[in-house]
């Protein structure tokens, strides 16, 4: 077996891509501390603007909780397994850069919050997310249950998690959940599906000529702000606006469109 997890750095750009197809690409404790390992890594990288996670294989993006790894656990394994799943979806959704989940095939449980957990969603247009957890007997243990009502509201994100019922990708891009569709056509060779990985990196590259503090604040701002009272939203708000005030990337940001060009942004 290679490794549970590939990181190819492409700058501004950061791919971590799930190499598990023989399991559908599923969540083992491995696989969860390499997502870890690469956040911390690409977090002071500053070549790295945009991170885009991708699955192997053309079918499953990831069918969530490895069942084979899982069945063999002690009650406190499972407990210790439920905290490093938590921990790899809330690093992944504190990376101060945006995260881009680009969902090559279905998603199940686990994988289901995997995709929550990022900033954007792109998905082949064959694919689908589902939240099975109550068929099994238990409940999203991985912010489903938080994250899914806070993108597309509560009454609905309870039909999805209460009836697990599967959300097919333009069901999905209807309700906001995913912002673009890709033609599952599109495969072609190798072993990720290279039309969604092309239509990731212009997105990514899009979104990377913005500036990097900028990129960092307004995400920090929407995340913290999203759940509190208006005042205290707009609080926060002032507070990111002000640390950019005096950055190297506004007075850029202000010259480059006084010389009418492109800026270049440091990050700094």
């Amino acid at each position: 077996m290679g490794q549970p997890l590939l990181i190819d750095k492409e700058p501004p750009i950061a791919w971590l891509k799930l190499n598990r197809p023989e399991v559908l690409n599923s969540l083992n404790r491995e696989l969860l501390k390499s997502l870890i390992q690469a956040c911390d890594e690409i977090r002071d990288d500053d070549r790295i603007r945009v991170v885009v996670i991708i699955g192997a294989g053309a079918k499953v993006f990831c069918a969530g909780a490895d069942l084979a790894e899982r069945k063999g656990m002690t009650e406190g394994e499972v407990l210790d397994y439920l905290a490093l799943i938590q921990k790899t979806m809330s690093t992944i959704e504190a990376l101060p850069k945006p995260v881009i989940c680009a969902i090559n095939g279905s998603a199940f449980g686990g994988g289901t919050e995997l995709a929550l957990a990022c900033d954007l969603r792109m998905m082949v247009d064959n694919a689908s997310l589902r939240l099975t957890e109550v068929t099994l007997g238990i409940i999203p243990g991985a912010g489903g249950t938080q994250r899914l009502p806070r993108l597309i509201g509560k009454s609905r994100a309870k039909e999805y998690i209460l009836c697990a019922k599967p959300i097919p990708a333009q069901e999905a891009f209807d309700c906001g959940l995913a912002h673009r569709l890709v033609a599952a056509s599109g495969m072609g060779e190798g072993d990720f599906h290279q039309e969604l990985m092309n239509q990731a990196r212009t997105w990514a590259n899009e979104i990377s000529t913005s500036a990097p503090l900028a990129l960092a604040q307004a995400k920090q701002a929407i995340d913290n702000g999203f759940d509190r009272d208006l005042q205290a939203g707009l609080a926060l708000e002032t507070k990111s606006y002000l640390s950019l005030v005096n950055t190297a990337d506004r007075k850029e940001g202000l010259v480059a469109f006084a010389e009418k060009r492109k800026p270049v942004y440091s990050g700094k």
